[in-house]
């Protein structure tokens, strides 16, 4: 069986990929992550998603994989991560009653075969009217200020949520998982026994 390699040092991601009980390392990518001008957030996701896994590629030549990113958009703007508590303080004011939308791509790379597939899942997350102290108190107890959008889905940030609209609900945290359980099953992975 080929070695399956998540291109991510994401605790995240990783805890995300444990949920297919299959083994997995996970390494540190190594690529520059600078948006190209002008460039959109379906492609940047699915561009830095390839040169995630492809950074890997020399160091495991027969393996599947996994490499991942996400950005959040609003307005049709890219959003960065907000790294500081008054940028996440304006994020999420802006957002209080409108939504974002999160591009999640992934890629899977078969370094044997070179081959590849790659994709952009998008979640519309709609927000509730959150008051300042709401945000603030929010902001206080689970300093997410290095998370896309200024919130984590799989924490407290589920509270700030009015609906959210996907096909994959792992997207939004990040690591899309049925639509890799499809891409691995194309590349004849032999899945826990309850997935055949």
């Amino acid at each position: 069986m080929q070695k399956i390699i998540l291109s991510s040092t994401s605790e995240i991601r990783e805890n995300l990929l444990k949920r297919l009980q299959i083994p997995f390392e996970a390494v540190a990518p190594c690529c520059d992550e600078t948006p190209l001008k002008y460039e959109k957030a379906s492609d940047l996701v699915q561009r830095l998603s390839i040169k995630k896994a492809d950074s890997l590629k020399k160091n495991f030549t027969d393996a599947l994989i996994i490499g991942g990113d996400q950005v959040a958009t609003y307005n049709d703007l890219i959003i960065g991560k907000p790294l500081t508590h008054q940028k996440a303080i304006e994020q999420l004011t802006n957002f209080s009653n409108n939504s974002v939308k999160f591009h999640s791509g992934i890629c899977l790379l078969n370094s044997k075969t070179n081959n590849f597939q790659v994709a952009n899942i998008e979640t519309i997350v709609h927000f509730r009217n959150n008051s300042k102290k709401t945000i603030e108190n929010y902001l206080f107890t689970e300093k997410p200020y290095n998370c896309a959008g200024s919130f984590k889905s799989e924490g407290l940030g589920i509270c700030l949520l009015k609906t959210i609209e996907s096909h994959d609900p792992t997207a939004l945290m990040g690591l899309p998982l049925i639509r890799l359980i499809s891409m691995l099953s194309k590349e004849n992975l032999k899945l826990p026994a309850i997935l055949l």
